[in-house]
């Protein structure tokens, strides 16, 4: 039996993954700022040496807007110390080629990971289901109108695939940065918009809008997606179904 610790374990993703690697027999340590008995709060370090202590993989799935690039190298630090042998990172399609914040520091813990001298795995997805409805409810909050990114497509995948995924590459050895996993369809904000509203029951008019800068381009050139990459078997109209009920 393998003990595994797994940051952002009460999240989304990290609870999934915890679940699949306890149900696989392994021994699993969820840490987060809220867990239970390891709740350590990865941007002090403080507590993290007891919590590493004995580990033999952990899975990174801890992630923030702001903070992450220093909870990386406090994590790097303390797995050092404890002479664990492999570190599994789940990181976006995309962070190194459209200029977010967000995605330039999510490129920057890959990097800390990669030159840590642990064994490592990355591995990259693109956006999760909820994640595109998250941001298409802040779209429609106005009462007659849904303006969606013209000429921007999404590739959104399940979380629950991603976490059988990251449960396997945790029990097996590392392995450097593994091909990228994009959800099953590659489809416009229009049509993401269309299928969020149907299952909603919300009436809005649809209308796309160009924007400017460097991000808004990358998008458009889908820097963010990977169609040669679509494993992924749940689409969103299932998603939709599944969270939603039957399109209204």
């Amino acid at each position: 039996m393998t003990t595994i610790l797994v940051t952002g374990g009460t999240g989304t993703l990290g609870s999934l993954v915890s679940e699949r690697l306890r149900a696989r027999g392994h021994e699993v340590r969820v840490l987060s700022r809220h867990a239970e008995r390891y709740a350590v709060d990865l941007r002090t370090g403080a507590g993290l040496d007891a919590a590493v202590e004995g580990v033999d993989t952990v899975v990174h799935c801890a992630s923030a807007q702001r903070g992450d690039v220093g909870a990386a190298r406090n994590l790097v630090a303390a797995l050092t110390k404890a002479g664990t042998g492999h570190l599994v990172y789940i990181s976006i399609v995309g962070v190194d080629e459209v200029p977010l914040g967000y995605y330039r520091q999510k490129r920057e813990v890959e990097r800390i990971v990669e030159e840590s001298g642990l064994g490592w795995t990355v591995l990259r997805t693109t956006q999760f289901h909820d994640l595109v409805v998250s941001l298409l409810q802040g779209l429609a909050r106005t009462p007659l109108l849904l303006p969606v990114p013209a000429g921007v497509a999404d590739q959104p995948i399940e979380v629950a695939e991603v976490a059988d995924r990251l449960a396997a590459l945790a029990e097996g050895a590392p392995a450097g940065r593994v091909p990228d996993m994009g959800g099953p369809e590659v489809l416009g904000f229009p049509g993401l918009a269309g299928a969020y509203l149907g299952a909603t029951g919300r009436r809005r008019r649809i209308v796309p809008v160009r924007l400017a800068g460097g991000v808004y381009r990358a998008l458009r050139e889908g820097r963010h997606l990977t169609p040669e990459r679509a494993v992924g078997r749940g689409t969103f109209a299932a998603y939709l179904a599944r969270r939603f009920g039957p399109a209204r």
